[in-house]
């Protein structure tokens, strides 16, 4: 499969690829250099990292819904 890479260096991957590797809008993608080329895959969070960060989460906050946020309109300058 072939993608164009456009002036400002930018390309489009076509939607059922990101469909297929879970990518939503607003997610990164991690490139990784090995003998052959790089290698794409969707960057996720090891949330076994953050197990040691459970202890000091207050009980009394309700815990963040991702999927509700997503979905809620925002201000695209707030985008990084």
């Amino acid at each position: 499969m072939l993608v164009k890479v456009t002036a400002k260096r930018q390309v489009t991957f076509p939607a059922h690829v990101l469909d297929v590797m879970g990518v939503r809008p607003g997610d990164r993608l991690e490139l990784l250099e090995g003998s052959d080329g790089f290698v794409i895959r969707p960057h996720k969070i090891d949330l076994s990292r953050l197990a040691p960060l459970k202890e000091q989460i207050d009980p009394d906050i309700a815990p963040f819904d991702v999927h509700a946020f997503r979905s809620q309109r925002h201000d695209p300058s707030l985008r990084d």
